[in-house]
């Protein structure tokens, strides 16, 4: 889930960090020692969906910093970190891990929170997957794209178990399954939907903190979301139907007014059915979608370029949906979506 932001926050050493919370052997962590959160509370137990190139990320963080920390993968790739484990290359410091495995038939007791890490497209199986680890205090954390993901697991496991959860790192799975860090930045930001500061949410910014990640309790998490979906909607349609990076996009005759007025399609859609953008946002925005020489693009442009399944419905989709809905013209979006779709569907 790469998108294109700017770092945010301190660099912390992350070599000195792994070294306060777990021993090496051999140049690798091993299982990391449980880190308690707050006076009284215990342990927190956290269940990370997916280990790949977002999930695997944070939690490749978290269990390094000595957090106790669970993923839940698939035979194929269970098999691949148990032979090579879990491996992160970053500017902030690689580090091979040994984490505590789990396949949906392993989870036999609810955890105390659920970081989803996997692709919006990949939502439903994953819910089956983890069903079992939800119980009546579990926290869902969804580090997913768009908005439609929220509907799905509030109406599967009830709106007291999903938070709000955005995410900003550009990170990727290389053919060796390492998890390679493209950028600096590496945002996780978490929150009631409602904006207020609960228990529960004190307890989880307490495990998450000093983990080697910007991390952040937010009180505007739903704001956020929004924000995140307007910027991935935009610059994932706009590349996706280009073919080709910001950069390449500005430079072709009419690319920066068609930019432009694919944004303002977007927000116009947000700010009628979600949360306007704020105008120094915005304004940002516009200053990084139309700067030449800009080599820009989301994750979904390369995995289209790699002939891997897009979140198209999740990101366009779903919000030409929402558009329509609501009366408003969106030809450019409804243009981006088709050409997506047309792609998706020859993938099989």
């Amino acid at each position: 889930m790469s998108d294109p932001e700017t770092p945010r926050g301190r660099v912390i050493n992350l070599v000195e960090l792994a070294k306060e919370s777990c021993s090496f052997v051999n140049g690798e962590v091993p299982y990391a020692r449980p880190v308690k959160t707050r006076e009284g509370k215990g342990d927190m137990r956290l269940l990370v969906v997916g280990a790949g190139s977002t999930g695997g990320y944070f939690g490749g963080r978290l269990a390094q910093a000595g957090r106790d920390v669970t993923f839940l993968v698939r035979p194929r790739r269970a098999a691949q970190l148990r032979d090579g484990g879990l491996q992160i290359v970053s500017p902030h410091g690689d580090v091979t891990l040994r984490p505590r495995l789990v396949t949906a038939d392993d989870i036999d007791a609810p955890y105390d929170a659920v970081l989803l890490g996997v692709k919006a497209y990949s939502l439903d199986a994953a819910i089956e997957d983890f069903a079992a680890a939800i119980g009546p205090e579990t926290m869902i954390v969804p580090m997913l794209n768009g908005m439609r993901h929220i509907d799905t697991l509030e109406g599967r496991f009830g709106k007291k178990a999903v938070i709000g959860g955005v995410c900003k790192v550009a990170t990727t799975v290389d053919p060796d399954g390492r998890i390679v860090q493209l950028a600096k930045f590496q945002d996780l930001a978490y929150g009631e939907k409602d904006g207020s500061v609960s228990p529960r949410m004190e307890e989880l910014d307490a495990f998450m903190q000093g983990a080697g990640f910007e991390a952040r309790l937010s009180r505007v998490i739903d704001y956020e979301m929004w924000e995140k979906w307007t910027l991935l909607a935009t610059i994932g349609g706009i590349t996706c139907l280009m073919r080709g990076n910001i950069g390449e996009v500005v430079a072709a005759p009419g690319g920066t007014s068609f930019i432009l007025a694919f944004l303002d399609e977007v927000v116009s859609v947000v700010s009628a059915v979600g949360q306007a953008p704020k105008a120094a946002f915005l304004a940002s925005v516009r200053t990084s979608l139309t700067t030449p020489g800009s080599t820009q693009a989301p994750s979904m442009f390369r995995d289209l370029q790699q002939g891997s399944p897009i979140e198209a419905d999740q990101i366009v989709g779903d919000l030409l949906a929402r558009g329509g809905k609501a009366g408003i013209a969106t030809p450019l979006l409804a243009a981006a979506y088709a050409h997506m779709s047309i792609y998706q569907r020859r993938l099989g």
